[in-house]
């Protein structure tokens, strides 16, 4: 048995979709990031850093897993899937999610906050992010146009990047121009454990309607969190961002 230390977030559903995949049993357990509640001490047992998601894999000595690259490669490992074993194809999947990692999940989470929740618009610092995200989106597009999933079989490298892509909108940018990129996403989409993942834990709310009142408390709160100076995670979304 596993327990998953989550919340609705991108990163979150990562291991979700991950876990729902490899049909492992699981138990859920939903962090109140508003109220710091990762960031309280037992949990900073898990994870020194505070941040979700993280897993204790109670079939192994309650080994806890922190980071969700980490959660995602351990996952893989323990169950011999989503991952290939030889040398070449487990380095195409850990290519592609060091890809997400590094370079999609930072400049989309930045995006997120100059775009919607910082208190003053910089508009030449909303474009910088914004233009950022289009940019990696078009190596993926580029990529995709030969390549049904980004390394060879699905894998956790798609799983990563698509809990991220799915959420465009959010940080204000489109991709109806990519087309490789909108087939491999909704592709992805159509997945029964991909739709299970992405309900743990569910979003209560739709980030991308801006007109929807629980939107705009969303935004005021994470308005607040930045104010403070206290690190953000991208909202939760509920269905699709498309």
């Amino acid at each position: 048995m596993i327990t998953l230390y989550t919340a609705a977030t991108p990163n979150g559903h990562k291991v979700s979709i991950a876990l729902e995949e490899l049909g492992l049993p699981y138990a859920l357990r939903v962090l109140d990031l508003s109220a710091g509640e990762q960031k309280a001490p037992e949990f900073l047992t898990i994870n020194p850093n505070g941040r979700i998601p993280a897993i204790v894999d109670h079939d192994a000595d309650d080994f806890a897993v922190f980071e969700s690259g980490a959660c995602l490669i351990y996952l893989a490992e323990k169950t011999g899937r989503l991952m290939p074993a030889d040398t070449k194809g487990r380095s195409r999947v850990l290519q592609w999610l060091m890809f997400q990692m590094g370079g999609i999940g930072p400049m989309m989470g930045q995006a997120n906050v100059f775009f919607r929740y910082f208190p003053d618009k910089i508009p030449a610092v909303i474009d910088r992010y914004q233009g950022e995200v289009k940019r990696l989106f078009r190596v993926l597009d580029g990529h995709l146009k030969a390549h049904e999933y980004l390394a060879g079989e699905y894998s956790i490298a798609d799983i990563a990047n698509w809990a991220w892509v799915r959420t465009h909108r959010w940080s204000g940018v489109e991709m109806e121009d990519l087309p490789h990129l909108m087939r491999w996403r909704d592709a992805i989409r159509a997945r029964p454990a991909v739709q299970r993942g992405i309900e743990m834990p569910p979003s209560t709310i739709d980030l991308t309607r801006d007109g929807d009142a629980g939107v705009q408390r969303f935004a005021e709160e994470a308005r607040r969190m930045v104010e403070m100076g206290q690190s953000l995670q991208p909202g939760p979304t509920r269905g699709e961002a498309a």
